[in-house]
């Protein structure tokens, strides 16, 4: 079923894997389409049965309670980026050759011919900010654009909207590449790679595997980080259009046909005239916002895919200064006593938390959570000198107490045995207890929240009100 074979959905037997963000769209799309559409889902819950009696009521089949067996005639599979590839739905679909696509190949096959080209961004940490920092940048360049995939617009709804787009701004994540076999982005960025969902994807190999198909295809510029050697390896395997470069950023001086720091300036010596001899300025690091390392980072990826699209310096500048980050990530919450209170609950995976620990001299560190298969060993090691002491909660935390021992034995540390609501202000205590003035309290917990709290969200919203409540008893 390639892409110019789908000119007509009518009749086509199409089977949706999963409800939830993309499965219910995707569910409508194709059946106001005309494919005669069945979803199927694991879970027989409460708010299931609601979501399926309104894809019901539209006349879509939907079979709760059994996400393994394929329905008889099915010709597609649509999955949620979600389904583990090695689930029994996929084995049958392999076994009958009944091909598999993600909500994001299926925006891609349904793009119209005049449609807005893909700038595309996946890594282990920054997507989401890089992708707002990079359509800030084309906004300010008077682009129509929308950041776009796991953020903001749905994709299905900004390939067939009635808005019209010039370029979008996509977040892709490993989950999502893995099912988008047939995408082709104008330019693509790999921000970096460490080890995460790997009880996904079975293995490192596999993983960087997916997150290196957002390079295939590509017609202008593959942009890397020089310093994780990984992401430029993924470059070099990819299948690129005729012409496409390699465009490398560094926080260090760029060479040519890189994009890097000088002197507090982000230059571009990708994108100008005689890149061997000429720099281009595009914006002071204090225009970055908060301008920690890692975020300059993503800044300087954000301004290589906009000037791999022809946007001028001026818009890279005036993008980076409008762009306000989401909340929870590196988020300065007050002073108490003399010791900041810096809440990064997004930081859910180790390569995160290092990024975030790296930004400060001297912390007590509040981490912990579930650790989704994790070691902690190099993150302590890399980060034991910066850290006055730390405060451990949620399920998997002696896994980092043990690593601790191993690597920074000196640390005093407190071990939370609680997973009640009043954990996180008993943790904001016990770190006030710990500090000294000039010190930062940071929540970078290396671990997703789902043991203690609804979402990242709902962790850092808790330590706030916790800060909060210390300040105010100061």
């Amino acid at each position: 079923m390639g892409s110019q074979e789908v000119t007509d959905w009518q009749g086509k037997h199409v089977t949706v894997a999963g409800l939830g963000v993309s499965g219910i769209p995707a569910a409508k799309v194709l059946h106001g389409l005309g494919a005669v559409v069945t979803v199927v889902n694991d879970g027989d819950d409460e708010r299931s049965r609601a979501q399926a009696a309104e894809l019901e009521a539209l006349g879509i089949t939907v079979r709760l309670g059994d996400g393994a067996t394929l329905p008889e005639g099915t010709e597609l599979i649509v999955t949620a980026p979600g389904w583990k590839p090695d689930k029994p739905l996929f084995a049958a679909a392999a076994a009958a050759d009944v091909p598999v696509w993600g909500d994001v190949e299926l925006a891609w096959r349904l793009r119209g011919p005049d449609a807005a080209p893909w700038l595309a961004v996946t890594g282990t940490n920054g997507k989401t900010t890089t992708v707002q920092m990079l359509a800030s940048i084309l906004t300010a360049a008077g682009l129509r654009t929308a950041a776009v995939g796991n953020i903001g617009v749905s994709l299905l709804d900004a390939v067939l909207g009635e808005k019209r787009y010039d370029v979008l701004a996509v977040e892709l994540s490993s989950y999502q590449l893995h099912w988008a076999p047939s995408l082709r982005a104008h330019s693509a960025a790999v921000l970096n790679l460490a080890p995460d969902h790997l009880d996904w994807h079975g293995s490192m190999e596999a993983y960087a595997a997916d997150k290196g198909r957002i390079y295939e295809g590509n017609r202008v510029a593959c942009v890397y980080n020089l310093a994780d050697k990984a992401t430029e390896d993924l470059v070099r395997e990819a299948d690129v259009e005729e012409g496409c470069r390699a465009v490398g950023f560094t926080l260090g001086t760029p060479g040519p046909s890189q994009l890097g720091v000088v002197e507090g300036i982000l230059v571009d010596r990708a994108f100008v005239e005689n890149r061997q001899k000429n720099a281009q300025e595009l914006a002071e690091v204090s225009d970055v916002n908060p301008p920690a390392p890692h975020n300059i980072a993503n800044a300087l990826a954000a301004a290589a895919l906009a000037r791999a699209f022809g946007v001028p310096a001026a818009a890279v500048r005036d993008g980076l200064r409008a762009f306000t980050p989401d909340a929870h990530r590196i988020a300065h919450v007050a002073d108490v006593d003399g010791v900041a209170y810096v809440d990064d609950s997004k930081a859910t995976n180790t390569h995160a938390a290092e990024a975030s620990l790296a930004a400060y001299e001297s912390i007590v560190w509040i981490a912990g959570g579930l650790a989704k298969g994790a070691t902690f060993d190099e993150l302590v090691a890399k980060s034991a000198k910066r850290l006055r002491g730390v405060v451990l909660i949620g399920a998997d935390r002696a896994l980092i107490r043990e690593a601790l021992v191993r690597h920074a034995p000196e640390v005093p540390v407190v071990d939370l045995d609680r997973t009640d609501t009043g954990a996180m202000l008993a943790a904001v205590r016990e770190a006030r207890g710990l500090a000294r003035k000039g010190d930062t309290v940071l929540l970078a917990p290396a671990c997703a929240s789902m043991d203690m709290f609804a979402n990242y969200n709902k962790r850092g919203d808790a330590f706030a009100e916790a800060v909060r409540e210390l300040g105010a008893s100061a």
